[in-house]
């Protein structure tokens, strides 16, 4: 039987808005551009644009073909096309996503971004950062921080109203 936890995503997304603009004011990052990975993380980074009233355009990010693990899954995902209205050459990024567990997703963003340009810096952003990790990447803001049991895993859900849930087999 199933067992679900819910974490209240929308009050998460409001702090990490609040620790990010004061992140990027101490570490003079005004032209940053915010760059989410598909789906929640460019569902919390359309949120933050708008929270933080970010110039440069909203960037969005499907990673599924620079997975390592994309052969061994078997995923036959839909992909979507990115999208990075702006030059990643020299500009700051703040990537977003809903949760840092492996780090494998970020890396695999991370080469995608740097398809496009050597950025002069990139900030990870996270919803939820858990244990499990096998690369060793780290957020630069985190929501909030869990340990988990092998067996757990966290959805989110939305993009209206974003939802977020700790569920078992």
């Amino acid at each position: 039987m199933a067992q679900h936890n819910v974490l209240d995503a929308e009050w998460l997304v409001q702090q990490v808005a609040t620790n990010l603009k004061r992140y990027c004011s101490e570490r003079k990052l005004g032209d940053a551009a915010i760059v989410g990975i598909h789906t929640g993380g460019a569902w919390i980074a359309a949120r933050l644009h708008k929270l933080l009233d970010i110039k440069a355009p909203l960037g969005t990010l499907d990673i599924n073909f620079y997975r390592d693990d994309f052969s061994r899954k078997g995923l036959h995902p839909v992909v979507q096309p990115s999208n990075l209205p702006f030059d990643v050459e020299g500009r700051h990024i703040l990537l977003v996503d809903d949760v840092l567990h492996t780090g494998r997703t970020i890396r695999a963003a991370m080469n995608e971004l740097f398809d496009y340009g050597r950025p002069a810096s990139i900030h990870l952003v996270v919803l939820v950062e858990r244990n499990g990790r096998e690369l060793p990447i780290q957020s630069d803001i985190c929501g909030h921080r869990l340990v988990l049991a092998p067996e757990q895993h966290i959805k989110l859900g939305g993009p209206e109203p974003l939802t977020l849930e700790i569920q078992a087999s």
